[in-house]
C-alpha cells in the first residue's frame, strides 16, 4: 500500500493508466491508505467508516467515526487531517484526479 502511494507520489513507474479502470484503482488505493491512517490513529478503529463520493469535479473521501476520536484524527490546530490531505491530494494529482478528504460529524 505504502509502495503504491510512494510511486503516486514520487513518480515510481512511468507508465500512464489506463482509460478505464485505472482510475478506480488508485481512488481505491487512496481510500485504504486514508483506512490504514486513520485506523492507526482512533482508539476505536471499528467504528471507522470510509465512503467515497464521486462527482463531476472529482471525488471526496468522507470518515465517519466515534466523537471521541474526531480530534484524534484532526489533530492539534488541525495538522493532522492537513497532512493526510496534503498526502492524498499529491497523489491523486499525479493522476490528474481531484480528492479530497472530509471528517463528518
Amino acid at each position: 500500500m505504502f509502495k503504491k502511494l510512494f510511486g503516486f507520489l514520487f513518480g515510481g513507474s512511468k507508465k500512464t493508466a489506463p482509460a478505464s479502470g485505472g482510475a478506480s484503482g488508485s481512488l481505491q488505493d487512496l481510500e485504504s491508505f486514508v483506512d490504514y491512517v486513520v485506523k492507526s490513529l482512533v482508539d476505536n478503529p471499528d467504528a471507522v467508516e470510509l465512503s467515497t463520493v464521486e462527482t463531476s469535479e472529482g471525488a471526496t473521501i468522507k470518515i465517519r467515526c466515534s466523537k471521541e476520536d474526531i480530534g484524534k484524527i484532526v489533530g492539534k490546530r488541525g495538522k493532522t487531517i492537513m497532512a493526510i490531505r496534503s498526502l492524498v491530494s499529491g497523489a491523486a494529482g499525479r493522476q490528474r484526479k481531484r480528492v479530497s478528504v472530509d471528517v463528518m460529524d
